[in-house]
């Protein structure tokens, strides 16, 4: 009965150790294409490739990455990789690209887990939230809700995920403006 469990336990784990190397790459290369599709929607075309010239800026307790977009060798804007652990349902992650001089080009979401039909409404296939964003500097533009002393409309019932939304764009600003203009 020993050896039966035994091999049982030995076989299965056999198997799952196998489908995970075999799944393993694959996941990767699909988590690096979808932050690549992020970057080219939220910064102005380029010629450069921004995934192999990125770096990391020191903010707060943590670093963000960034990605810089050249055109002819010349910046056109920078695509930072940021998040919050402030949402409802905890992580949100983001792409934001801002010009040289700090206007917001574009938002594009990596991942959230808000609640269906209300959070989810900051992903643009949703909503237009994120359109609010687009062109603004955050120098004139408080990148917080309206409720809270902002120039952000709120989704509406969502006011803790329009929150997290702007906590990490907020965070995203602020890095670059320490350290993203290479």
């Amino acid at each position: 009965m020993v050896v039966t469990l035994f091999v049982i336990t030995f076989v299965a784990s056999a198997a799952l150790g196998v489908v995970y190397e075999l799944t393993k790459e694959p996941i990767e290369a699909a988590q690096v294409a979808k932050i690549n599709n992020a970057i080219k929607s939220v910064v102005p075309p380029f010629d450069n490739n921004p995934s192999a010239e990125g770096y990391l800026v020191a903010y707060e307790k943590d670093s963000l990455k960034m990605y810089p977009a050249k055109k002819d060798g010349k910046l056109v804007g920078v695509a930072v990789e940021t998040y919050t652990d402030k949402g409802f349902a905890g992580h949100i992650s983001l792409i934001v690209g801002f010009l040289p001089d700090g206007t917001i080009n574009d938002v594009a979401i990596i991942s959230q887990h808000e609640t269906p039909g209300l959070g989810d409404k900051m992903e643009k296939k949703k909503s237009n939230f994120t359109v609010q964003f687009m062109g603004k500097n955050p120098k004139d533009f408080k990148l917080m809700v309206r409720k809270d002393g902002g120039d952000v409309d709120a989704i509406t019932a969502s006011t803790i995920s329009s929150r997290a939304f702007c906590d990490a764009v907020d965070r995203a600003y602020n890095a670059f403006m320490k350290g993203g203009k290479k």
